[in-house]
């Protein structure tokens, strides 16, 4: 089991910042990738970043390359993706996702708003 909390979202003006927080807890968190997804209203869910706990490995959708980090402190088992340049089309519901590498399982946070208003 892993349990995923997530915080940091909030209302911002464009090209403004904001740093999401995903703090994870569970067994093995090694074992596990973990990722951003989010889903704007009336959209279908996007994937956004993901990352090992090693911090290798990001990867990132077009959309947000260049402007979103991913970043994973496994001293904390948290993963932050810091987002910059933020744009009214980044708007949507920001999830927090853990995906076990040995059958791609994953595990979900509760999300968190996130508004960019123009």
């Amino acid at each position: 089991q892993v349990q995923l909390v997530e915080s940091g979202g909030g209302l911002v003006q464009a090209g403004g910042s904001l740093r999401l927080s995903c703090a994870a807890s569970g067994r093995t968190l090694s074992m596990y990738t973990m990722g951003w997804l989010r889903q704007a209203p009336g959209k279908a869910r996007e994937f956004v970043s993901a990352i090992n706990w090693s911090g290798g490995s990001p990867s990132y959708a077009d959309s947000v390359k260049g402007r979103f980090t991913i970043v994973s402190d496994k001293s904390k088992n948290t993963v932050y993706l810091q987002m910059n340049s933020l744009k009214p089309e980044d708007t949507a519901v920001y999830y927090c996702t853990a995906r076990r590498l040995t059958d791609n399982y994953d595990y979900w946070g509760q999300g968190t708003q996130v508004t960019v208003s123009s």
